[in-house]
């Protein structure tokens, strides 16, 4: 049986692909999904792919992560990658390598923008690479996840 992954993505990435699209481009969710249920499919993954606008749910859904035992996590926290410990206490106790997606490159925006809480526990961090980031999380998640198995 296949292992779980865990992408979780945090508010207003619901709306992707009408929201900034000078920014976030014109994907939209169902892409992201599509493309990490594609790239995971590659590394013998399954994926619970999940979006909520409260940051409970995400918490929720950590915990379940660490529960069922998942491989892993990627996650792009929107907002709450700044302001959230509720979050980032969550991928602590989860203790499963965690790789940390933003859309944009979120070093070259607004400096409130610039700090993430979740880059200090994250495995690696991606931004700036459009909606392939989940993609590129996918793929060096799966080599953590081989390499520790080795």
């Amino acid at each position: 049986m296949p292992k779980s992954i865990y992408v979780l993505n945090g508010p207003n990435l619901n709306m992707l692909g009408t929201r900034e699209p000078d920014i976030y481009g014109r994907a939209t969710l169902v892409d992201v999904e599509k493309l990490c249920r594609a790239e995971a499919k590659q590394h013998k993954f399954d994926v619970e792919f999940r979006q909520s606008n409260h940051e409970g749910d995400l918490v929720d859904w950590l915990q379940e992560a660490r529960a069922k035992k998942a491989a892993g996590i990627v996650i792009n926290p929107g907002a709450f990658t700044h302001t959230s410990l509720a979050v980032l206490d969550a991928i602590i106790a989860s203790e499963l390598p965690t790789i940390e997606v933003h859309i944009s490159n979120i070093h070259a925006r607004e400096e409130f923008r610039q700090k993430s809480l979740i880059s200090k526990v994250a495995k690696a961090v991606i931004c700036g690479f459009g909606i392939d980031g989940y993609r590129l999380a996918i793929s060096g998640l799966a080599s953590l996840v081989n390499a520790k198995s080795k």
